[in-house]
């Protein structure tokens, strides 16, 4: 069993982007510059919008975070958005979410121009990535896949099990996974609460993605020897024996799943650092072909 490091992943992605960010000041052309939206207080987001701003002082990009309260309209945030879209310097942006209620998360994602929609979330992102056309990915699958490159691991011909099928995770995944690509030509299952003879589905695959949100879900009895086990999940669990009062688990047991796997992503360290590699990459894409949006 090989723990897949998806810090020591995301480090070597920085570096390259550092490189190349330091190569397009050389040739005078402009650093890339990441555009953060950030509406209302949450603990997490605060954290997680903090954390993308400091990836990109490392890799040498710009970064602008635009912070607005949550009693903030839709208007007024769908107007900001268009002038970043306007915006020349700006090649990249992202809006936080989860937002207040009175604001739709369509239409501030539908108000992103795709040339800078960079979290990989617009129709139009979507639409191109469902057709096989250049597009940015959502970051978390994105990340997974170059998991699988980094580490080189075999994905033609077998047989992959996707748990979740969310617009972000679990769906572009699986067109990712069933590609005609280096690191796709799986066949590919995604499943979800309607699926029946789940724990048969995924204990008869080779490569289980698990994006459901709810901890520990996946069982040793529900992995076959072998398998390559990408854990998606993140859930602060009660435990009194901590300090802080909880622990981060993910949809996979991981001590009992662990041992029958040939590869698999703990938590933290897993997914996570790669999601925010991957909108490193998409917003460097951004920069270096703007119109095109290009991976």
């Amino acid at each position: 069993m090989e723990k897949i490091n998806g810090k020591l992943v995301a480090k070597a992605v920085k570096e390259q982007l550092k490189e190349a960010v330091e190569e397009r000041i050389q040739k005078g052309e402009k650093k890339p510059h990441l555009a953060a939206i950030l509406v209302g207080n949450d603990g997490a987001s605060e954290t997680y919008v903090a954390s993308k701003v400091k990836d990109c002082e490392e890799v040498g990009f710009d970064s602008t975070l635009l912070r607005f309260d949550n009693k903030i309209t839709e208007k007024h945030l769908l107007d900001q958005i268009t002038q970043l879209n306007e915006n020349a310097d700006i090649d990249g942006i992202l809006v936080q979410l989860p937002l207040p209620e009175h604001i739709s998360n369509e239409n501030v994602i539908n108000t992103i121009d795709p040339a800078k929609d960079v979290d990989g979330f617009h129709p139009i992102s979507m639409g191109k990535l469902v057709n096989g056309m250049p597009s940015f990915i959502p970051a978390t699958p994105y990340g997974i896949m170059l998991m699988l490159e980094h580490y080189n691991i075999e994905t033609s011909g077998k047989r992959a099990v996707i748990l979740g099928r969310s617009a972000i995770v679990g769906t572009p995944m699986s067109i990712l996974l069933s590609r005609n690509t280096a690191y796709g030509n799986c066949t590919v299952t995604l499943c979800h609460s309607r699926t029946k003879d789940l724990k048969k589905l995924c204990a008869e695959a080779d490569i289980i993605v698990a994006a459901l949100g709810k901890p520990e879900f996946v069982t040793a009895d529900m992995v076959k020897e072998g398998a390559v086990v990408i854990d998606v999940g993140i859930t602060r669990v009660p435990d009194d024996t901590r300090k802080r009062g909880y622990r981060l688990a993910g949809d996979v047991k991981f001590d009992e799943v662990a041992p029958k796997c040939s590869y698999i992503t703990p938590v933290p360290g897993g997914v996570g650092p790669m999601t925010r590699a991957s909108l490193l990459k998409n917003t460097f894409n951004a920069a270096a072909a703007p119109k095109a949006g290009m991976n």
